[in-house]
Formats: C-alpha cells, sequence, structure tokens
C-alpha cells in the first residue's frame, strides 16, 4: 500500500540476529538513498534503540569500510516488548518527532513482524529486507547471511574431516536454523557429510547408526553427521547408538555462533546490495508495508502480511540426492 512520501528523511535499521552481508545492505541503503535526494539516518540496537531513541545521522563516509564486514556497525537485539502497540507507537515518534517518516528494515521474520505493525498502526513509511542465516522464510529463495552461514559449516567439515579421518572418528556437528534445515542440507551436500538430519525429514537412528558401520566396515576412515538444530533433541541418542553399533568413539560438536559472523560471502554482499536498492526505490515511491525478496535471481517485492504467511518449501529433490551421494 502507498503513502504519501512527506519528506526526504530516511532511517535504517538492524533487527534480530545478526547476518553477514547485513553491513552491505546498511551501505547501500545509506549511499544510493543519498544518491536519490534522502538525508539519512541510523537506528542503533535494532528496535530497542528506536524505543531507547539512539538515532544518529549517517553520512557518505559512515559507511566506508564496511562492506566486507560481519555483524551489523548499527548493532542489533531483539525487542519483545516492540509488540506492545503503545511501546511501539512511541518508538514510531522518535522518528517521527525528528521529522523522520520513512524507514528500511533489515531483519528476520520477527522483524518483519514489526514491520506489519508500524506500516498497520503508524504513519511511517516502512519497508522489509530479510536477513537472516536461517533462509526460513517462504516468499524468498534467499536472505541475506545464508550463504556466508553456509560456508562457514562447510568450512568447519574440512577442517573436523582432517582430525577425526587421522582418529578413524565420528563427528555429530550441530548446525544453527532454529526450525529450518536449509542450512544443514545445504551444507551436508556442498561439504561431503555423510549423514543429514534435518526438521522437515524423518530420521532413523537405529538405521544411520548400522549405515555408519557398514561403512566403517567396506574401508571409510570417518563419518561426519550433520544435524539441524531442530533436531538436536536426537542428539544423546545419535552419540549412544552410533557409538555402540560401531564400538568407536563419536564426537559432538555444536558450531553455534561462529556460523552468524565472518566476512560475508561476495554472493550475500551482491544479493544485500540489490535488496538495499529496491527497498529506496519503494520508499521514494511513498510504497509502505512491503518487503524486499529474491525469486528466480530477480529482486522483487510483496506485501509483509503475504511474506509471512508463506511456508519455507523443503526441497525434497536435494535432500533426496543427499541421500544418494552421500554414505
Amino acid at each position: 500500500m502507498a503513502k504519501t512520501l512527506k519528506n526526504n528523511k530516511l532511517a535504517v535499521l538492524t533487527s534480530g540476529g545478526d547476518a553477514s552481508g547485513m553491513n552491505a545492505c546498511i551501505r547501500t541503503v545509506v549511499r544510493y538513498g543519498m544518491a536519490q535526494g534522502f538525508e539519512m539516518y541510523g537506528v542503533r540496537h535494532g528496535y530497542s534503540g528506536l524505543v531507547r531513541d539512539e538515532i544518529i545521522p549517517m553520512p557518505y563516509s559512515s559507511v566506508s569500510n564496511c562492506v566486507h564486514a560481519g555483524g551489523t556497525i548499527l548493532r542489533t537485539s531483539r525487542c519483545p516488548e516492540f509488540k506492545d502497540k503503545e511501546v511501539m507507537k512511541k518508538a514510531v515518534d522518535n522518528l517521527l518527532n525528528r521529522g523522520i517518516e520513512n524507514l528500511i528494515v533489515i531483519g528476520g521474520d520477527g522483524s518483519f513482524r514489526g514491520v506489519q505493525d508500524i506500516h498497520d498502526f503508524t504513519e511511517l513509511n516502512v519497508i522489509g529486507i530479510p536477513g537472516t542465516i536461517d533462509n526460513d522464510m517462504g516468499y524468498t529463495d534467499y536472505t541475506i547471511g545464508f550463504d556466508t552461514a553456509c560456508n562457514t559449516v562447510i568450512d568447519a567439515i574440512l577442517k573436523l574431516r582432517d582430525t577425526i579421518t587421522s582418529h578413524d572418528r565420528i563427528m555429530i556437528l550441530e548446525v544453527m536454523g532454529r526450525m529450518s534445515g536449509n542450512i544443514a542440507l545445504n551444507s551436508a551436500v556442498a561439504g561431503g557429510a555423510e549423514y543429514v538430519i534435518v526438521p522437515e525429514a524423518p530420521a532413523d537412528v537405529d538405521e544411520i547408526a548400522k549405515s555408519v558401520k557398514r561403512g566403517f566396515d567396506k574401508g571409510k576412515t570417518s563419518t561426519i553427521i550433520l544435524l539441524a538444530e531442530g533436531k538436536n533433541y536426537l542428539k544423546d541418542e545419535l552419540l549412544q547408538k552410533v557409538a555402540a553399533e560401531t564400538n568407536r568413539r563419536v564426537n559432538h560438536m555444536a558450531l553455534g555462533y561462529m556460523q552468524r559472523g565472518g566476512n560475508p560471502t561476495m554472493s550475500d554482499r551482491v544479493l544485500a546490495s540489490r535488496m538495499a536498492q529496491r527497498a529506496v526505490d519503494l520508499i521514494q515511491c511513498g510504497q509502505s508495508g512491503r518487503v524486499v525478496g529474491v525469486r528466480g535471481g530477480d529482486i522483487y517485492d510483496t506485501t509483509v502480511a503475504e511474506a509471512l504467511s508463506l511456508p519455507k518449501e523443503f526441497d525434497q529433490k536435494l535432500y533426496d540426492l543427499a541421500i544418494v551421494i552421500s554414505k
């Protein structure tokens, strides 16, 4: 829905979990925004910072030398109190009182719910950009940070392979993703893990244990089982049954927050920049309550309501391929 573009002041914030590529997105929002005639501002610490009035000017130099950096130069936070409509309205007033009537929010599905509320209940023009390593938003093929997170997992797989091969061991590597198996599945295929366990598919722990044993009986010298966060309740059962079946040492490592950090890949930097350009263009056209995504390589936009309603489709074909080629 379009609202009237009343002035040329535009703010940007990052919200929720950090994702590599957010800085590239901020950089393009600021510099492309300035090229379109906007006076640029940043909100530090996400929605929490908006509540606390942490609003700063962002001149051209404020985004120098950040495109290669992980994290977010604006900082971020989670802000459950933003769900309270009165808190949200008071936070938005901090922008409006400065004459800032346009906002771009970079974040995940929780951040997008804030975008929806801002659009529905205030006069602010607001656009969302998907920044989350989980790639769990159904309306877009990719989210900013996903590619970098997968490459971090792949790097871990390769390093772990060296040590477990040296000791003829088995490693259960647990990766992030909440209830999405996208990081685990894509990293398993690209990194050559023998098994991948994701929330979207059933897992037969007994059969996995027997299959691991058959692999060692045939001469394998190591095995990596990639375990998605959404199925981490299987960790102890996996450890016990695989160790009992193979009579080998089984280690477990949760890769954790390493997946969020690090220099963003080329893919994430370019995707972030393209999405940022579209978001600024939407603001310039007086659009609000919309979010930017990518489909088939093309940048597009849709309503935040539609984006939040679409479940992420599981790539069953890739999962089936992983099962065939990995053992």
